[in-house]
């Protein structure tokens, strides 16, 4: 949701805009393809460096699951953006 209300906009309004965008499909525009690829890769390479330094557990795993998320939700970020 957007810190700043336009000014005919309630709070609630608001929420229930943000609630649209993250609940509606977002089509793929120009230029994503190449973001979405770029955020994977570089996550990627991070997770061997993670997969080779860490000692095999618990810890190394949530840590790549937690880097999965970041991939995710700059995924969304770059998604719900375009359809403002």
């Amino acid at each position: 949701m957007e810190d700043i209300l336009a000014p005919d906009q309630t709070p609630a309004a608001a929420f229930h805009q943000d609630l649209i965008n993250r609940f509606t499909f977002h089509p793929v525009q120009t230029g994503q393809p190449t973001k979405y690829t770029t955020i994977r890769s570089e996550a990627f390479e991070f997770a061997e460096k993670i997969a080779r330094l860490a000692p095999a557990g618990r810890e190394r795993s949530l840590a790549i699951t937690k880097l999965e998320e970041v991939v995710f939700w700059s995924n969304a970020a770059i998604a719900r953006e375009a359809s403002k």
